[in-house]
């Protein structure tokens, strides 16, 4: 159930790459963090070039694009390399899909404790316990 926030600038709007960027972030959650995709949102934000600034010159100026990617995951879900691999791989989806890139441009894994993240009203912690807890069924 990973939230996904993603901001991008290009120099040049295409139509249908808000779309496609979403598509594409959701299967990097699925291939590298092994997210369920049906549970994942995700939210992009286009942002003018001339509105993103790295070292006090717009994008613009710097005629390049830039993103700034945060997926909220439940703590420990995922190992150092998974998270590794995800940042590295979303990096390199990202140039193919808005660059080429400002170096400056970022993947946040934020993780989040069990107790304080959930959806539909119940924590991830709730779930998991009571998954654990419910009843074995004979086959």
């Amino acid at each position: 159930m990973p939230m996904i926030t993603v901001k991008y600038s290009v120099p040049k709007a295409r139509p249908g790459l808000c779309k496609e960027v979403a598509k594409a972030v959701n299967k990097l959650s699925t291939d590298f963090l092994k997210k369920n995709p049906t549970l994942t949102a995700v939210v992009i934000d286009e942002v003018a070039a001339d509105r993103w600034f790295i070292g006090n010159k717009s994008l613009a100026e710097h005629e390049l694009a830039a993103f700034w990617l945060e997926i909220r995951i439940v703590e420990s879900t995922n190992t150092r390399e998974q998270k590794s691999d995800f940042i590295a791989a979303a990096f390199a989806r990202m140039c193919e899909l808005v660059g080429p890139l400002h170096d400056e441009s970022y993947v946040l894994v934020n993780e989040v404790p069990g107790d304080a993240y959930g959806h539909s009203g119940v924590t991830q912690n709730e779930r998991y316990f009571k998954g654990r807890l419910a009843p074995v069924r004979a086959a």
